[in-house]
């Protein structure tokens, strides 16, 4: 990604942040752990509004992460 319009400098507070989202999946099961990352990254997906930046979130969380082996 050359040119971003997504902001990727540290939160002012990301101690704080890491605690909210620890604290979001509080006495849940994995899969119901699942369904809030799902609807927080609709909700925050919703308030960006813009699918350009959407896109580079989404390029950048999977930069690096490697594709599941072949198991054909």
């Amino acid at each position: 990604m050359t040119q971003t319009s997504l902001w990727l400098e540290p939160a002012a507070d990301p101690d704080a942040i890491y605690q909210i989202l620890v604290e979001a999946h509080a006495d849940l099961t994995q899969e119901r752990g699942h369904v809030v990352d799902t609807r927080l990254i609709l909700l925050l997906a919703n308030h960006i509004g813009d699918p350009a930046v959407i896109a580079q979130a989404v390029a950048a969380a999977r930069e690096d992460i490697a594709p599941p082996p072949d198991r054909g």
